[in-house]
Parts: C-alpha cells; structure tokens; sequence
C-alpha cells in the first residue's frame, strides 16, 4: 500500500473509532437530556450511527478490517444532569469534527468531500449544543510540528 494510501486508511479508521464514541457518547446524552432536546439527541446518534456503518464499509473496500467499538469509553466529565448532557453532546461533535478534519486532509476525491461534509455536520451539530462556534471547526491549535497521526477522541 503506498504512504498516501496508507494515511488515509489510518485516517479512515480513526474517523471510525471517533463515531464509535460518538455513539456511545450519544447512548449517555439520550439518559439525561431533557425531554426538549431528545429528538436533536436522537437525531445526531442515528447520524453518526450512518457514518459509522458508512465507515466500516469504506475501510472493509481498502482492505483492511474495521477498528472495533471499545466495550466502554471515559467520559471527559461527569454528566448527572441535562445541562451536562448538552455540554457533553457538544465536546462529541467537536472531537468527531477534528477527526474529519484529519480525514479531509489525508482524502481525496469522493471521500474528501464527504469527510468535508461530515465535519460541516458536526460542527453545526456542536454550535447548536453549545451556542458557540469556531472559526475553522475541526482545527486544534497543535503545539510543534504536526506528527502526521490522525487524533482519535476517548470520548
């Protein structure tokens, strides 16, 4: 496989294990959010739920065997309540959008526009949980040289 090739399997499959944790994620939002928000709740798990299965099948035509989901994953904080789950909600879609990013960068043709597609959706996703946006979503201000290794969100 060349290098090219090669970077954007990795890439591929850290896009795959950051909709696992997505879903996952999702799993503990829907638990807690206010009733209010359940259907936006719904909506973005069954979203990234698609892109997973979307992912697996992308990954299986390079070749290659898919990332599996991890049984559990840490959350990156407590979420007892519905304002925790929104905040929550919100820190998924920004680390799914920084994957994407990753993706766009290493892809090409049919599959970076649709990674390009899948970060507008998680960045508009993470602006309405959050009320705020960013002006370049999926981009993290990296300190030093780039090592070239897609990021993979715990969750």
């Amino acid at each position: 496989m060349s290098e090219a090739k090669d970077r954007e399997l990795r890439a591929l499959q850290a896009a795959l294990a950051a909709e696992h944790a997505a879903v996952y994620g999702y799993g503990v939002v829907g638990g807690r959010i206010a009733g209010d928000r359940r259907a936006e709740a719904r909506s973005a798990y069954d979203a990234h739920r698609a892109r997973r299965d979307a992912l697996v099948r992308e990954v299986k035509d390079m070749g290659a065997d898919p990332v599996a989901a991890a049984a559990g994953y840490a959350l990156p904080f407590q979420v007892p309540d519905p304002a925790a789950a929104v905040r929550l909600a919100a820190e998924l879609e920004s680390r799914v959008a920084a994957v994407y990013s990753d993706l766009v960068r290493a892809g090409g043709g049919e599959r970076r526009r649709a990674a390009a597609e899948a970060l507008r959706e998680a960045a508009v996703r993470a602006v309405r949980w959050s009320g705020e946006s960013v002006a370049f979503p999926g981009l993290v201000e990296r300190a030093g040289p780039s090592s070239g290794t897609p990021s993979v969100p715990a969750v």
